[in-house]
């Protein structure tokens, strides 16, 4: 049982690297309120107010579209999980006697992910999509005044 292990964690030498693009992935799927948006008014593919109407009706769920954005915080949330799955499966714990025994390192890996998973959506939604919005012209300067923590 042992070899079978060792020959998961060989087979794939950086198992960090895939959880990064789970937590990568899932940063973007929960900041898909606000992104469209900025992206469309950047490439020249939406004017201002569109895009300002489009982040507002997204983010603030008005014209029917209150599931969006809890829908995809469960989306992100998922993608996470299943990140944190694969990361266990690939170092070799795949049963519930494996998971009582490595319960530590279980727990402290998945609120570790978690955290860096929340911190990530935090700085990239509320920090870097604002000032890129505001850079672009879409009308936020409200919201750097919620995050600005060093005033």
């Amino acid at each position: 049982m042992g070899d079978v292990s060792a020959a998961k964690v060989e087979g794939n030498p950086n198992p960090l690297k895939a959880m990064w693009k789970y937590i990568a992935g899932s940063t973007l799927v929960a900041s898909l309120c606000c992104l469209p948006s900025v992206v469309m008014v950047m490439l020249g593919l939406a004017t201002v107010s569109t895009g300002a109407a489009l982040s507002d009706t997204l983010y603030w769920g008005g014209e029917g579209f209150g599931w969006f954005r809890g829908t995809m915080l469960l989306i992100a949330s998922l993608s996470v999980i299943i990140g944190l799955v694969v990361y266990f499966r690939e170092q070799g714990i795949c049963t519930f006697n494996e998971a009582k025994r490595n319960r530590r390192k279980i727990i402290n890996t998945s609120l570790l992910v978690l955290c860096i998973s929340y911190l990530l959506y935090l700085l990239f939604n509320y920090v870097i999509l604002t000032e890129l919005g505001i850079a672009v012209g879409l009308p936020w300067e409200s919201s750097r005044d919620a995050y600005m923590f060093w005033k």
